[in-house]
């Protein structure tokens, strides 16, 4: 019997994202300072499984179904409650910036005990409070999953995730989410943080509306605007102006690397400086053999034993060179790469030794 471990790289998938449009607008570029979304969570049961609930090591269930039914009038001990059709789950969701009350919004509902699934299931009434500890909206209603259990032990087989679900405009808010409206000054928000892009945003809403001090840029996050007089008591429709405004953002040009899935993104226009590029490839095998030893004929003394034999074997490529122009860019030395036959891996790792030795003009990310 021959055991044989090979030690290999592995591909990976290589990205390369659409070519940035020269303008886009201020409603992708910037946000509102105080127009937010608010995180909301709560506690809650789902009920109506089908024996997919939480089972007995999950205390917690009984105790929430105990305190529910003494609401209700019902009275019964927590360790005389033996149902697997509810399950335990924590509710979040999203209010949106300015959302009245009754507005109905989604839920996602996910199990904390040890239930296998909420297919089926309903989520009873649940309060869903922000970081203020407030309550902002109530949910209730059937939990949809995207995924089931069918069998069972041993059998069974498992789509997707059954153990988190949503409900669909589920939740009422009940309070006003706390947001800023607007006032004679909005401060606009940059999404990715850059002085000339907030620069060029001043310029463009003042070429728009007269020029002056309508706009300042007073750092590379924020633009702060001041309403025009014909606006001072529409603030909406200033908004919605300046919203559709076109700006050329600037951008760092960027090598993201992700070596735990093999992925690299990059711009095709980031430069790479004159630079040599020797590469070659270490391959070692290991190679496991077991011989069976058996002693002579009428022996004795000898016994039969087993005695493992391990090969061991490096092969070495002979070095491959690259020899880039000046001005040549990133993406003309990953077509040369390929070209003679490097992996992915290859790739990354030379981008990361280009890098060190000053040549990437860019920023290289690892993640």
């Amino acid at each position: 019997m021959r055991t044989a471990v090979i030690t290999t790289l592995s591909l990976l998938a290589l990205a390369w994202p659409a070519p940035a449009p020269g303008a886009a607008r201020l409603k992708e570029l910037v946000t509102l300072e105080g127009v937010r979304d608010n995180q909301l969570i709560g506690y809650g049961l789902v009920v109506g499984l089908n024996k997919t609930g939480d089972r007995l090591q999950t205390v917690f269930s009984a105790q929430s179904l105990t305190n529910l039914l003494q609401r209700m009038g019902v009275s019964v001990p927590p360790d005389a409650i033996r149902v697997n059709n509810t399950a335990s789950v924590m509710v979040t969701a999203t209010l949106p910036p300015f959302a009245q009350p009754g507005t109905r919004i989604d839920a996602t509902a996910a199990a904390i005990g040890d239930a296998s699934s909420l297919q089926g299931g309903l989520l009873l009434l649940t309060s869903l409070r922000a970081s203020d500890g407030q309550v902002y909206a109530v949910v209730q209603g059937p939990v949809v999953t995207g995924g089931f259990v069918a069998g069972r032990t041993g059998t069974s087989a498992t789509v997707n995730h059954p153990t988190v679900g949503r409900v669909p405009n589920g939740a009422i808010v009940e309070r006003l989410a706390p947001s800023v409206p607007p006032s004679q000054t909005v401060r606009l928000q940059l999404r990715n943080a850059d002085f000339t892009t907030a620069a060029r945003i001043s310029d463009v809403i003042n070429e728009k509306f007269g020029g002056g001090n309508v706009a300042v840029a007073e750092s590379s996050a924020v633009v702060s605007v001041n309403l025009p007089a014909e606006y001072a008591n529409r603030p909406p429709a200033f908004i919605a102006q300046i919203e559709r405004l076109e700006v050329e953002a600037d951008r760092i040009a960027r090598v993201v690397i992700n070596e735990r899935t093999g992925t690299i993104v990059m711009g095709k226009q980031v430069k790479i400086s004159p630079v040599v590029v020797l590469h070659g490839n270490l391959t070692v095998e290991i190679e496991t053999g077991f011989v069976v030893s058996q002693p002579a004929l009428f022996s004795e003394k000898g016994e039969t034993t087993v005695v493992p034999e391990v090969n061991v074997g490096i092969r070495e490529e002979q070095a491959r060179n690259i020899v880039l122009p000046e001005g040549a860019t990133v993406e003309q030395l990953v077509r040369a790469l390929m070209a003679i036959g490097s992996t992915p891996r290859d790739i990354i790792a030379i981008l990361q030794n280009i890098r060190a030795a000053g040549s990437l003009e860019a920023d290289l990310e690892v993640i």
